[in-house]
This record gives C-alpha cells, structure tokens and sequence, in this order.
C-alpha cells in the first residue's frame, strides 16, 4: 500500500509557479499574496506550541464539627467491640507517630456509633466537598458553570451511577456538549494524571477551559476488620478535595498564576510486586479494605527513580546532567555498585518549591532524603499532613495553597508536584510562576497561616 507523507512548510517558502497552483491558476498578484497572507497564518497557527495555564484552584475546609482529635478518634477506636486489643494498640501506635494534629477532619457519619457506612452516606460526603470546591471556585473567579468545556474528575474508591462527573453536570447546570471525564481506581497520583489528561485535551481543543475535581471517599470504604495492613488507611486519609481551572486561551495569561511546563507519568503495573502493595481486597473475615504492604516505601522509591530519570532531562541544567552522567560512567567502569558513591543529581537547582504527596510520614522522610531536600522545602507539605492529613489526590494542591498563603510564590519560581499511587504510580507536574501570588479570602490556610510551621516530634 502507498503511504502518502505530508509536510507541513510555511507559505513564504513556496516559488511563485508553486503558490499559483496551489491557490489556483489565473488568480491576480493581490490574489496570490491573499492567499499567501491566509496560509500563513494557518501555518503559525499550527506550528506555535499552545501554552497551558492555571487559572486558580481552591481546597475544601471541613466545619470544625468534622473535626476528629487524636484522642476522640482513640476513644471511638476503644469503643468498637470487633476489634481485638492488639488492633486497638495498633492503631493508636500509629496515629501518635502519624504527625497528624487535632484539627484534621472525616465524615460525621463515621464518628457514630456503631459507625454508619451506607451509600447515602458517602453520597452525601462527596457531594459536600465536591459541591463546596466547585461553588467557591467559580465564585471567586466569577465563572458561569456553562462556561466550562472540559471536565475531570477523580475519586479513586467510589465510582457511582451515574458518574461523579454526572453529578457535577447535574448540580450546576453545565452545557450538553461539555467533554467530560471521570477516573476511579487511580489512587493518590490521580491529581497529576488529572492534570496530564486536562493538558492533552486543552492542547487539542484550543482556547477551552477545564475544571478538575480531585477527591476521595472514606465513608464505604472505612475499614471495620483487624488487618494492621488495612487498618493503616483509617489512621491517615482524611477528608478533602480540590477544584483546580486550567485553560489553554492566551487571553487568560493575564490572570493566570501558573504556566504547565511539563507532566511526567510512570506505571510499574506490570511488576507483581508493585501491582500489589496498594490493593483492595477482603480480609479473612470477608471485610473489605485497602491493604498497603511493607513494600509500599521500596516500591516508591524504584518509582521516583523512574521519574525522576524521565524528568531530568527536561528540567536540570546541562551541568547538573553532564555530572550525573559522567557519574554513572565511573561507578560502572569502577564497578562501585553502592547507592552511597552515587550522584544524585541536585533537584534544586531546577525547582524553587517542592510540593510531595502526604501519603504519610515517611513518603516525606523518603523525598527528603532521596532528594537531599531540606526542612523547608519539605515544609509545606508536612505541614498539610499535620493539618489536614492525607487527603489523596487533592493533597498537592493544599501544600501549593500553603506556599501562597506564605507569600513565597514568585514571579519566575518553578514547583514540582510529584505524587505516588497505587498500581503503582509516580506522577509529577512542574508549573512556573506567572507572577507574584498574592493570597485571597478562598486560601484555607490564610486565618491561622502565622501559627506555621509548628513543631510535629519526631516520635
């Protein structure tokens, strides 16, 4: 079969035989150069990379009666009359070394007691921290919800029908021929993945506005059996979400904070081993949960070497590259195999701002030392831990709120997001500062942000 190539050239580079005949014999000199004047700007059009900005996002706040102290979590924990006292002194091990304050928040549904978990309820969950994100985003930017073109929203364990992307439509009257998307079962990395898929879709449908959703669940998926591996997701998810406003429109640069410069995704699916160390499943009681394995930190670190080696290239100065390789060169020519003689390139040199996925206390203490990160680039997303736990997918945007709510947002300053999840999963995101990022009344962090950084012990 003959295959035909097409080459995209500009105008300009065609003779004058070449131009009539591509705009038609017998046309006049003013004709030509009309022509000539149309195919240009076609061909601009199409070559000019199209640029991706965010517009504003903002993160759901719990009431203060969502709130759930250390020790009234405990004493519901104490309560339960199917767990056995080893679960019990499990759960309260981890939750002390968890780095987890008094303020963070889970559905009033699972403070009863016994715990209530019905469909009603997580309903109700999702509604309210969907609903609250979205009106407040567009409220703050003064958006028509039918001014939305694309879509996407993420909530890993609960995927409902109709879709939680049905159900934003539904509740804010948005347009028939709105593209919309929904993902579950993409764990904690799903607000990068969001973001990549926003990215691919605005680069397509030129100057179209996308509304991301990222959230999760707890309510159904509260784990009530005696597995340690399962009863760690009760000691650390916490309620959240976030709205995020992404366009690819020039006309929005004005008022956008931040420009997309890259989005970096690796999957290890394929490995056993790393396909199984976040998984859902039943216990030997026939109670569902999500297991994490002891693999988890392992498996993380594999992964953000995979990243990483894909992002570098992209972002690190070719003097950072240039040692690393050479690096590299000596340890196999010198057979030194130790991770310790290693170079690691220097991640700073390409990022003023770090924002790390708060799977836990020691997804932190990994990054920080994989990275040779310091206190304060680790600050703002330990400090989401401590405030508000982890909230999954939406866990990056709160330490990227943090980071305004502190002014340290300047014009020109790059920032990673980098976030892991099951399958397994490591995404990462890196954004540029358009201007300076003043703070507004819709930051979660902005009435108690003086109070931090607060000291978490080292337990």
């Amino acid at each position: 079969m003959n295959q035909t190539t097409i080459h995209i050239v500009s105008p300009f580079s065609l003779t004058m035989s070449e131009l009539k005949t591509l705009i038609g014999s017998g046309g006049s000199v003013v004709e030509i150069f009309a022509g000539l004047l149309v195919l240009h700007l076609i061909y601009q059009r199409i070559r000019t990379r199209v640029k991706v900005y965010l517009l504003d996002f903002t993160c759901y706040r719990a009431p203060d009666s969502n709130r759930v102290p250390m020790s009234t979590l405990i004493e519901t924990i104490y309560l339960d009359d199917k767990l056995d006292q080893e679960s019990i002194d499990f759960q309260a091990r981890i939750l002390e070394r968890s780095w987890l304050s008094n303020q963070t928040s889970i559905p009033p549904s699972l403070m009863e007691i016994p715990l209530k978990k019905s469909l009603s309820s997580v309903q109700i969950e999702t509604m309210t921290t969907i609903f609250t994100s979205v009106e407040d985003l567009l409220k703050k930017n003064k958006l028509s919800p039918r001014s939305i073109d694309i879509l996407i929203t993420n909530c890993s364990l609960h995927s409902p029908t109709p879709s939680l992307s049905a159900m934003v439509i539904n509740k804010f009257h948005m347009r028939s021929n709105i593209k919309s998307f929904n993902l579950s079962g993409m764990g904690c990395a799903a607000g990068v993945l969001s973001v990549g898929l926003a990215n691919d879709l605005l680069k397509v449908h030129r100057g179209s506005l996308a509304l991301i959703i990222s959230t999760e669940a707890l309510n159904t998926h509260w784990y009530i059996g005696k597995g340690r591996s399962m009863l760690l997701t009760n000691c650390l998810f916490r309620m959240g979400a976030a709205a995020i406003l992404m366009s690819s429109d020039n006309h929005d640069r004005g008022n956008a904070k931040y420009e997309l410069l890259h989005v970096v995704r690796t999957n290890k699916a394929k490995d056993d081993r790393a396909y199984r160390c976040i998984y859902q499943d039943i216990d030997s009681e026939e109670k569902q949960g999500v297991s994490i394995t002891k693999d988890v930190i392992s498996v993380a670190g594999e992964m953000l070497k995979m990243n990483l080696t894909s992002l570098g290239p992209l972002v690190l100065p070719y003097l950072e590259q240039f040692q690393y390789v050479i690096q590299r060169i000596l340890n196999k020519k010198l057979k030194i195999y130790k991770s310790s003689s290693s170079y690691t390139p220097n991640f700073k040199t390409a990022f003023e701002h770090f924002c790390i996925h708060t799977g836990g206390r020691a997804v932190i203490q990994s990054m920080e030392m994989n990275l040779n990160l310091t206190k304060e680039d680790i600050e703002p997303s330990k400090m989401t831990l401590h405030r508000f736990g982890n909230t999954s997918s939406s866990s990056i945007w709160y330490a990227l709120s943090y980071l305004e709510a502190k002014r340290r947002m300047k014009e020109g300053d790059r920032v990673l997001q980098i976030a892991f999840g099951s399958g397994f999963k490591c995404n990462s995101a890196v954004w540029r500062c358009i201007r300076d990022v003043e703070p507004n009344t819709e930051n979660k962090w902005l009435d108690f942000i003086d109070s931090y950084p607060v000291d978490v012990p080292l337990l």
